[in-house]
């Protein structure tokens, strides 16, 4: 008998029947009406299993096939290339181990991309995206366009026409790779960036290669030092498939007088990674968890789940460390998001991290530095 049925007891096959097909919760407002949307270290995660009434039990893998089944279960609403394997994998602290292979094109697939940048300062909130500065929130419309000299108190800031109101956008693919690097070539400085995820080319993909059971790391990899080499290329999954991001280099963005905003879901089109997240505001799927608790959203490189920032009642979890992870009877060790405005979703990770590639046969070796573009 499984641990799973263990775990259920009278419940049986019937239940593990629904433990392999969770139950969840989309919120992304799609039309844009509204812009607000809405272990210590175990031998196995974790998983949180909704059960009848609401209240969930923990279930452990005993084995490879059915960590696999569990995982699979989390990304069935993915944009997945290929179906979940379990491959051999070399974690960052060099422990080889066997690890889960994700391979997605990137996109969410229940919703629509973007927008980010509206065309005119005429334009209202709906259509524009999101702006991350000072711990807050706002939203992209040609009004914070028109105003930005103000809103950062310096009159170098110029993203629209004086004459016509029409905002300066990357609309092409050459302005994309020209303004969306860390030396924004002068020509695209006061322009709003964005990239078309039409860039990327039928064939662009990103592979997360997660271990099975998360391996205790000498020290905690921290994300606010965007310079670090031993920084994956992402952290983390969520469970639509996208990228999460460590934070997004603002500093570098402003300094040339530009600005990227991200759509109302917390993401925008990089020309080398795709779309990914730096921001997590209740779009993605969602996995009902414990009683109160806050609902699972996605899966760090570690290995280790992703919880939302908030508990059901509103509140936001107790005892949070520096990465903003704690242990919860039940659950294990595990992550909550940040506020959206914080632009750092979770803090640093705390175990031996996998790999995310860009060719699912390359194989994983997170012990070596990743190569940037």
């Amino acid at each position: 008998m499984s641990s799973l049925s263990r775990v259920l007891g009278h419940a049986g096959a019937e239940m593990a029947t629904y433990f392999l097909h969770p139950v969840f919760t989309l919120s992304c407002n799609v039309a844009r009406q509204q812009k607000e949307p809405d272990m210590h270290f175990k031998k196995r995660i974790a998983v949180a299993l909704l059960v009848a009434g609401g209240v969930s039990q923990t279930a452990f893998a005993d084995d490879e096939t059915e960590r696999l089944a569990e995982i699979s279960a989390y990304f069935t609403s993915a944009n997945l290339l290929k179906p979940i394997t379990v491959v051999d994998c070399t974690l960052s602290g060099g422990t080889t181990t066997r690890c889960a292979s994700i391979t997605t094109n990137a996109e969410p697939g229940a919703r629509e991309m973007g927008p980010w940048c509206p065309d005119s300062i005429e334009d209202g909130a709906d259509k524009g995206g999101i702006w991350l500065e000072s711990g807050r929130k706002y939203d992209v419309s040609g009004q914070f366009v028109k105003q930005l000299a103000e809103f950062y108190e310096d009159p170098d800031w110029q993203l629209y026409d004086t004459q016509t109101g029409k905002v300066h956008v990357t609309d092409t693919e050459e302005a994309c790779r020209a303004a969306a690097r860390p030396d924004v070539d002068v020509k695209y400085q006061n322009y709003c960036v964005e990239c078309s995820p039409s860039y990327l080319g039928e064939d662009h993909s990103t592979t997360f290669v997660i271990p099975l059971e998360p391996v205790e790391a000498k020290k905690s990899l921290w994300f606010l030092d965007l310079f670090d080499r031993r920084r994956p290329p992402g952290f983390g999954v969520a469970f639509d498939g996208v990228k999460l991001e460590a934070p997004a280099p603002v500093d570098a963005i402003l300094d040339a007088h530009t600005l990227a905003p991200f759509d109302d879901c917390g993401g925008h089109v990089n020309p080398h990674e795709g779309y990914h997240y730096h921001a997590v505001t209740g779009c993605t799927p969602e996995i009902a968890a414990a009683e109160e608790h806050a609902p699972m959203i996605g899966l760090a490189l570690d290995g280790y789940g992703i919880f939302a920032q908030l508990n059901r009642d509103g509140s936001e979890p107790a005892g949070l460390d520096e990465c903003r992870g704690h242990e919860e009877p039940g659950l294990g060790y595990h992550y909550h998001a940040d506020a959206a405005g914080s632009n750092l979703i979770i803090g640093c990770l705390k175990a031996q991290h996998g790999c995310t590639l860009d060719d699912p046969d390359k194989s994983c070796d997170a012990s070596v530095r990743p190569e940037r573009p």
